[in-house]
């Protein structure tokens, strides 16, 4: 079944950093969606309920942003 998380995401500015911030979350096994949306912070992510939380944070931080808790 799968499960879709909004995550508070800092440093998005432009359309760069939504394709750069996209690109490394579609790397993962289960995605199955991601949408970043800079002018509001937040990248919103559909996956099968097999992608670990961590590795979407480690994979969005690896490209130079935080995500928020």
């Amino acid at each position: 079944m799968a499960e879709t998380v909004i995550l508070k995401v800092e440093g998005m500015s432009c359309q760069h950093c939504k394709r750069a911030v996209e690109n490394a979350v579609r790397k993962i096994p289960g995605i199955l969606a991601v949408e970043a949306v800079p002018e509001e912070k937040t990248v919103k992510i559909t996956h099968d309920g097999s992608s670990l939380p961590a590795a979407v944070k480690e994979a969005i931080t690896e490209e130079g942003y935080q995500v928020v808790d």
